[in-house]
């Protein structure tokens, strides 16, 4: 199945080895993907159970929720960056509290890795050892001493891409960097149409097809919401949700999205 096919939302993928990526924006919606490099002749399998990956975005050292549309390389500059939301709070403080709530492959999101919020972010691997990847500004000269500060995992973006294709030299550069099985990247793709919500029919497809453990964001208001994506994904596709929670300026209660994790993760056992 070619990633290129799919029409819908953006798609993130990690090649290399199980861990999951948080989306920065609204729209387009994302989809990211965890897989482990098995041999060919085996056949792979994918535990159901779905879950909550919780997400830290950054911007100048703030924990803020961007619109994705106007979210522009770093190269093109930032004056035309519309905020949603600008928390008190700091990216560590966050972290401790995803540590605290049992909630796993976290994504701290560097938007624009500008100084401010490389500290934050390092702030936030600390409060958090091991239970966070990080991305943003990722190559092959910084990628370890991300890992080194308490990353599990470093998201790499258009480092690594060109014309639509992937530099597998700069890959295996990465890869020699850090190890593959701490190596994500971050694929994305847009809708022809302009449209918002839940996009059950690419759900539907990882679901059924996808041979690695897949983490779809976008559209997420409601925990019904949660519900559609768990039953279009037959229990097999995993869910972030940013701007619509409470603890960034929304209306869905985190402490509910956690205890509809917690009940997915009794549910698997």
């Amino acid at each position: 199945m070619s990633i290129h096919n799919l029409q819908a939302s953006s798609i993130r993928k990690d090649f290399i080895e199980p861990s999951v990526v948080c989306a920065p924006r609204r729209k387009p919606k994302l989809v990211y993907a965890a897989p482990q490099l098995v041999s060919r002749t085996k056949k792979l399998s994918i535990q159901c159970g779905v879950q909550f990956r919780p997400c830290i975005d950054i911007h100048k050292g703030k924990v803020k929720q961007i619109v994705g549309s106007t979210l522009q390389d770093s190269k093109e500059g930032e004056s035309g960056l519309i905020t949603n939301y600008e928390s008190d709070k700091s990216a560590a403080e966050y972290a401790k509290m995803y540590k605290d709530d049992g909630l796993t492959g976290g994504h701290v999101i560097m938007l624009g890795a500008d100084p401010l919020s490389q500290s934050a972010a390092i702030e936030a691997l600390h409060a958090y050892p091991g239970g966070l990847q990080v991305g943003g500004g990722i190559n092959s000269s910084n990628a370890l001493s991300y890992i080194d500060e308490g990353a599990s995992h470093v998201i790499v973006t258009s480092y690594v891409f060109s014309n639509g294709q992937v530099d597998f030299e700069r890959l295996k550069e990465l890869a020699h960097a850090v190890g593959r099985q701490r190596l994500v990247l971050d694929l994305s793709c847009r809708k022809k149409e302009d449209r918002l919500g839940i996009d059950e029919e690419l759900v539907a497809l990882l679901g059924r097809h996808s041979p690695i453990p897949v983490t779809y964001a976008g559209g997420v208001t409601t925990m019904a919401d949660l519900e559609r994506i768990k039953v279009a994904g037959s229990g097999r596709v995993d869910v972030t949700v940013g701007s619509a929670l409470d603890i960034f300026g929304g209306n869905l209660p985190y402490e509910h999205v956690v205890a509809w994790h917690s009940q997915q993760e009794a549910l698997a056992l």
